[in-house]
């Protein structure tokens, strides 16, 4: 009898191989999108650090924090004074924009003000920014939102208490955020 030299794979072998591919075509696919929500997360971080370096230089130099009627007018008063190069903007897709909120020495919001008598009583002493995370940024940081204030940024809504106060402030005042519920 003579014998058949087969070359070649069966059909059992090639349908593991594809199985095999799929499922780690899958995980790196899983994978590589947990990365960019990170990256968006740590570029978000970033971005409210630059805004309080610019903030923090223009209190230095006028003795207050911008107003504006907008969170956009404040941002273009640092980048018209120098202070920042270009505004910085969420990264898209998903969180929300970046608000700011300036507020006197009591906490009370007053974007409006302008007057030097104003001013010189602490009239805008102070200020919030409110930034969304998707799924934290490393660093003990939680998703969902947090604020920013001269005295730092929370890491979350109970960790740090010469914020606590201005984060209900923050996330209820901004204009362009949804309240959300402070977990304990």
């Amino acid at each position: 009898m003579k014998k058949i030299n087969q070359k070649g794979f069966t059909l059992i072998e090639l349908l593991v191989v594809i199985a095999i591919i799929g499922l780690l075509s899958t995980m790196a696919v899983v994978s590589l999108n947990n990365a960019r929500i990170k990256a968006r997360d740590a570029r978000r971080v970033s971005d409210i650090k630059q805004i309080q370096t610019a903030l923090e230089m223009y209190f230095t130099d006028r003795n207050d924090y911008p107003a504006g009627a907008t969170t956009g007018d404040a941002f273009a008063l640092l980048e018209d004074a120098g202070y920042m190069a270009a505004v910085p903007t969420n990264p898209t897709p998903n969180g929300s924009a970046y608000t700011y909120e300036v507020c006197n020495s009591g906490g009370t919001i007053c974007n409006a003000g302008t007057t030097a008598q104003e001013t010189t009583e602490g009239f805008r002493s102070s200020y919030t920014l409110s930034f969304e995370l998707e799924d934290g940024a490393g660093g003990g940081m939680e998703d969902g939102f947090h604020c920013a204030t001269p005295a730092g940024i929370s890491t979350s809504w109970t960790d740090d208490p010469a914020i606590a106060a201005a984060e209900t402030l923050c996330l209820f005042a901004a204009d362009s955020v949804t309240p959300a519920t402070p977990t304990p």
